[in-house]
């Protein structure tokens, strides 16, 4: 049974008939140019946008299920994230525990010791670098133990090193029939540790599939607008422009 299942998802202005199917046990990148729709996608599988289509997860429909089910299965990562009150580190990665309604002291743990935070617990968030603030958004969606896992831009923030820790640890939650979805802009860190690839254009679905399949010098080009250089062979890959 297929993890997420979207069909023919369809929001004003940004998404135009968005189908496709994930299965457990994959990451799938969502890229295309800036205004493309990557966000909304995004927002629309988390429950957050009124749009039109349908959404099953695990098979079932998105709007069955209530808010505190819907968040446990879901945890989702924005791009853009703060505080309203200057929260102690551990504070935040506690939170998310709330759909659980517990403080699982393990679960706790584990989110801050694979994002690398857990010398940071007692530090108030507003202390931290704009990078150490990432992997404590990203911590807390981790403690709530999700089925899947949306990310929008998760390492937009971060140097080369905890780039790819974020992805090892993306990858890594992958395991046991679970699954993530990130929007990204780095294609060929993308292409180191995706699946299947979700290319927009204008709110379509311009191609979908394998890197091999979407990742091409055509469908890159045409979609971005500028020549694009692709060398998937290469280790690490090379996606650049030409």
């Amino acid at each position: 049974m297929a993890l997420i299942e979207a069909r023919n998802l369809t929001l004003a202005n940004r998404l135009d008939y968005v189908s496709f199917t994930m299965e457990p046990g994959e990451m799938l990148a969502v890229i295309g140019p800036n205004g493309a729709g990557k966000s909304s996608l995004l927002q629309s599988l988390a429950g957050l946008l009124a749009t039109e289509g349908e959404i099953l997860l695990s098979g079932t429909p998105l709007h069955a299920l209530n808010s505190a089910h819907r968040a446990r299965k879901i945890g989702f990562l924005p791009q853009f994230c703060e505080s309203a009150w200057a929260l102690a580190v551990e504070e935040i990665v506690a939170l998310g525990r709330l759909p659980w309604h517990d403080r699982d002291p393990e679960a706790i743990r584990q989110a801050m010791r694979e994002t690398g935070i857990e010398g940071m617990a007692q530090k108030s968030i507003n202390q931290l670098s704009g990078g150490e603030q990432a992997r404590v958004w990203l911590a807390r969606v981790l403690a709530g133990a999700p089925q899947l896992i949306l990310a929008d831009e998760p390492v937009a923030s971060l140097d080369l090193y905890y780039q790819a820790k974020i992805m090892d640890i993306l990858r890594q939650h992958t395991s046991e029939g679970r699954g993530v979805i990130l929007a990204i802009h780095d294609l060929a860190l993308a292409a180191r540790y995706c699946d299947r690839f979700c290319l927009l254009k204008q709110g379509r679905i311009h191609a979908f599939g394998s890197p091999e399949t979407v990742l091409t010098e055509a469908a890159l080009s045409d979609t971005f607008g500028v020549p694009i250089h692709v060398d998937l062979a290469h280790s690490p890959p090379i996606i650049l422009p030409a």
